[in-house]
């Protein structure tokens, strides 16, 4: 039922933005450009008595990546919506049967919404929101075949985690990138489910200190978090940088003026071994973390505190069109958040990537 929300939700901001376009003498001045590409992708291998041996997949995800931007001489508002949703079945067990363990290959939702100024020569303000979720639950797994689904533990799922950034920034503007940079930036962290948080998946939202001492009387659950931080944030987005090659990228850092405090440096610091620091500190990753880790931290000095704390996230989508609705594509998203303690010890780096072929189609209005 929240996938349905979400998507119906999405759909009307899509639609709102077409339906603004349609009736432009609303926004006098000014002319749209708008691109809709849903795509559908399918990849698969198939091992059966191979002497080199591998596992069987079959994958199939959809996308849906929009652009509508609106051009006026003294404004400009850009709306970027990324969408994506996808399983794999794979053959994990060789005495299983074929496809018969399914995984979620891709969830995604990605809604940015900025409105800028121009002021001299490129130079402007803008005010920027940004929401990122997923539609599905996310697993972690432990071995393969039923072991696995008897075993499996939900670690995410719709707005546990979801993530609003707002911002005021100072932007620099051209025709195809852009980078704004604020000191003023609000980033509020959603987890809306309660088991997650008592199972320690609160992706640093914060709670009262004791909460995960005490298991019997948790108390009241805080399910958001609400940062004051500094932003960054660099975009690109270019249709046939050569012929029929898209290009779109984008990197995003934050950095919150309260994480040296809920990291518990002080405490860290004093410890001797890592069960002294406790689970009372607020730092989330302090629960999986290793002895070698503690010392590692110890060890840091400013700057690299500094760099710990900084959060990152990093994509890169490359679209080739062999015609006008197939397409080879590839996609790297990169990210770093000590808030996110990884799956067993995965540690705080986040990595996907995608490459296959594509069946899309695309609806574009040139700016008129």
């Amino acid at each position: 039922m929240k996938r349905i929300f979400a998507l119906c939700a999405t759909l009307m901001m899509v639609a709102t933005v077409a339906s603004a376009q349609e009736e432009s003498s609303v926004f006098k001045g000014g002319a749209w450009a708008t691109s809709s590409t849903p795509a559908l992708k399918i990849s698969e291998q198939i091992f059966n008595n191979w002497s080199k041996s591998g596992n069987s997949t079959f994958d199939i995800t959809s996308s849906f990546f929009g652009n509508y931007k609106y051009t006026h001489p003294k404004y400009v508002w850009d709306n970027v919506v990324d969408l994506a949703y996808g399983y794999a079945w794979q053959d994990l067990d060789p005495e299983g049967v074929l496809f018969e363990t399914r995984r979620k290959s891709n969830d995604k939702i990605d809604l940015t919404s900025a409105l800028s100024w121009n002021a001299y020569k490129g130079w402007g303000a803008s005010f920027t929101a940004n929401l990122k979720t997923q539609f599905g639950n996310g697993y972690e797994y432990d071995g393969v075949g039923q072991i696995a689904e008897d075993t499996k533990r939900k670690v995410s799922m719709f707005f546990a985690p979801a993530y609003l950034t707002t911002a005021l920034s100072f932007e620099y503007k051209k025709t195809d990138w852009s980078v704004s940079l604020s000191f003023l930036t609000g980033k509020t962290t959603f987890v809306m489910n309660d088991s997650l948080i008592r199972e320690g998946h609160d992706y640093g939202v914060i709670q009262e200190d004791g909460f995960y001492n005490d298991r019997l009387n948790y108390g009241k659950i805080k399910h958001a978090y609400f940062a004051l931080g500094s932003y960054i944030r660099a975009q690109y987005l270019k249709k046939d940088i050569v012929p029929n090659l898209d290009l779109y990228a984008r990197i995003e850092l934050f950095y919150d003026y309260q994480k040296p405090k809920n990291m518990g440096w002080k405490a860290i610091d004093k410890a001797s071994s890592w069960e002294e620091v406790g689970t009372d500190t607020k730092y989330t990753g302090v629960e999986t973390t290793t002895e070698d880790g503690l010392k590692h931290m110890k060890g840091m000095n400013w700057i690299q505190r500094r760099a710990f704390e900084t959060d990152l996230d990093m994509e890169v989508k490359l679209d080739y069109r062999f015609s006008s609705h197939i397409a080879a594509n590839f996609a790297l998203n990169l990210k770093y958040d000590t808030d996110f303690a990884g799956m067993g010890r995965g540690g705080h780096w986040q990595l996907y990537q995608l490459a296959g072929v594509s069946l899309f189609f695309n609806w574009k209005t040139p700016q008129q």
